[in-house]
């Protein structure tokens, strides 16, 4: 069950922010072997390749805004790809987009056009899930769908083992489903369950409470997931990094702090 880990760079994106160099050199001395970034804080692709470079991270991925990507395809993938990353992700689709919507179909459409742009510039198209592509579009579930729609060579999966659980699967046998097809994985944890304001935690919608009494981010190994179970799924299914991901931090402990008990708790059980 060794991989590479990498860190999605959004769990600690205020300290990125503030020094995205320190961060990622704070992020390397913890172990980390990559980053996916979400957002590049203000610095030119260029810089931000001399900076994995200079640091040793390898950019394995980025999240990058659907809306961005439809806009100016070949513009805003090619940043990423003067990065160096090998993967871009979808990371969320806003409530007009979701599967249930009109406009879901066109979301299809733009996703297989994606993956072509993506791969004439020498990378991979993944989809990040959440839980709401777990509703169920005539049997079956959205995520589903879109997967069976999409061809592989132009769509892969980045399964987020947390909100797999939250959208009702076992995130193991979820990930067996798509064995081959799923190089990058998302390890997150959490406690508590599913609520109607969790995304609050994610700081995408900001009216709601901030922090859910029901529903927290935990930094991995210390929620409700069985990750060893997860991993040894992950093995079998070909997965080729795992990532690292916290919403927000626990009330006890910084962004940095909690980074650093995620791969900690890994490298406890081998990973």
């Amino acid at each position: 069950m060794k991989f590479p880990v990498a860190i999605q760079v959004y769990s600690v994106r205020k300290e990125a922010e503030s020094n995205l160099y320190g961060t990622l050199k704070k992020l390397k001395a913890m172990g980390y072997d990559g980053v996916e970034f979400a957002g590049l804080y203000g610095h030119r692709p260029e810089e931000v390749r001399e900076m994995c470079a200079d640091i040793g991270l390898v950019p394995i991925s980025a999240h990058v805004p659907y809306l961005d990507m439809v806009k100016d395809p070949e513009g805003v993938l090619g940043d990423y790809a003067a990065i160096g990353c090998k993967y871009v992700a979808v990371p969320y689709l806003t409530p007009e987009y979701r599967p249930g919507t009109e406009n879901f179909g066109e979301v299809v459409k733009n996703i297989e056009m994606l993956g072509a742009v993506a791969n004439k510039l020498g990378m991979t198209l993944l989809y990040h899930n959440h839980d709401f592509e777990f509703i169920k579009l005539d049997g079956k579930y959205a995520l589903d769908v879109l997967y069976e729609t999409v061809p592989a060579d132009l769509l892969q999966t980045e399964l987020d083992t947390c909100w797999v659980n939250v959208g009702g699967e076992n995130p193991a046998d979820y990930l067996m489903k798509y064995a081959g097809r799923s190089p990058v994985l998302h390890l997150k944890d959490f406690s508590g369950e599913k609520s109607e304001d969790m995304y609050e935690l994610i700081g995408i919608e900001k009216k709601a409470p901030a922090r859910p009494a029901n529903f927290e981010f935990r930094p991995v190994g210390y929620g409700k997931q069985d990750f060893p179970a997860i991993l040894a799924a992950a093995e079998k299914a070909g997965v080729q990094w795992v990532v690292v991901e916290q919403d927000q931090p626990t009330k006890e402990n910084s962004p940095l702090e909690c980074a650093e008990m995620s791969r900690k708790y890994l490298k406890s059980i081998g990973c």
